[in-house]
This record gives structure tokens, sequence and C-alpha cells, in this order.
């Protein structure tokens, strides 16, 4: 095969372990229990947690967990831009839109990090409230996202790296995560 036709390493595996993140961030308990908008912001905004979230676990582990984790982010992207794409932006708009995207994953992974690293859920919590719901939480809400986000994180944490190379990544539904 011609070097310029080969797909980079970990694309079909970074996409298949981004469709997990996907699929537990459309649990309707989110949009219908804790009230997450179900809109295109709410949406963006829990696969966006859910992304980071694997992310984080990938990171830590040894090579190639770096490299999955780009995988990933890229398969993250690569889907946005599709997705915009089919609600009809225009070409010309797109890769604004998707920068827009990408800084805004920037920023909340960034707090989520923090928020993660320390032992005060009051900071996931605002975080949360801030980004989720765009600070209108309903009562109750945040925390209990807060409690599913670090069930979540420490789920994936007991994840091996071989797992994650085959593409499995196993999210807890909010059920689950709150048991």
């Amino acid at each position: 095969m011609l070097p310029f036709l080969r797909r980079p390493p970990h694309e079909r595996t970074g996409f298949e372990l981004y469709c997990a993140a996907v699929a537990a961030a459309r649990a309707p308990a989110y949009y219908a229990d804790l009230g997450v908008p179900d809109t295109l912001d709410g949406r963006f905004d829990l696969v966006g947690l859910h992304v980071f979230l694997l992310i984080r676990r990938l990171t830590a582990l040894p090579p190639p967990g770096a490299d999955l984790a780009q995988a990933v982010f890229d398969a993250m992207f690569h889907d946005m831009d599709m997705n915009l794409r089919e609600i009809g932006v225009g070409d010309m708009s797109i890769g604004k839109k998707v920068k827009k995207m990408w800084e805004a994953f920037h920023g909340r992974s960034s707090a989520y990090q923090a928020a993660l690293d320390g032992a005060d859920d009051g900071e996931l919590e605002a975080a949360l409230a801030r980004n989720v719901w765009r600070g209108k939480a309903p009562a109750g809400g945040t925390a209990t996202l807060a409690r599913i986000a670090r069930a979540q994180d420490a789920a994936l944490a007991a994840q091996s790296l071989d797992g994650f190379l085959a593409g499995r990544a196993a999210f807890l539904t909010p059920a689950e995560a709150l048991a």
C-alpha cells in the first residue's frame, strides 16, 4: 500500500472507543432524570464529559495509551465535523465551528481534570453546572452528575489496556454509577 494511503495507527480502535463514549452519553436518564438539556449543546457536553473520562484513562496507561487517546480525540472531532455538515452548516464555516468546539472541549477537559484530581466535589459540581447546564442546573443535578462522573472515572481506571486495544470501553449506566 502506498504510504500516503495508510490509515493512522489506532484509527479504527479510536473510533470504536469513541462510539462507546457516545453510546454512554446518550443514556436517556441523563436527559429525563437529571435534566441535562436534550439539545445539541447538552449532547455535546455529555459526549465531551465521557470522551474526557476515556482520554483521561488512556493517557494514564503505558504506550500506546496516549496514541489511543489521540485516536479517540481525532474520532470525536471528525464526527463533529460530519455532524455539522449533516445539519447543513456551510463548508466555509465548518472549520471555525469545529475550532470553537475544540476550544470548548479543551476548556472543559482542563476544568474536569483539575476537579477530579482534587478531593473537593464542589469544584467538579461547579464545572458541570457551568458547562452542562450553563449555570442553570436543576436541584441535585450537578451533585448527581458529579457522582456519576467519579464512578465512571473509577470504572474506566479498572479497565485494562488490552481491552481498550480491542476497542472495548465499558461505561456504567447512570443507575449503575449511582448504585
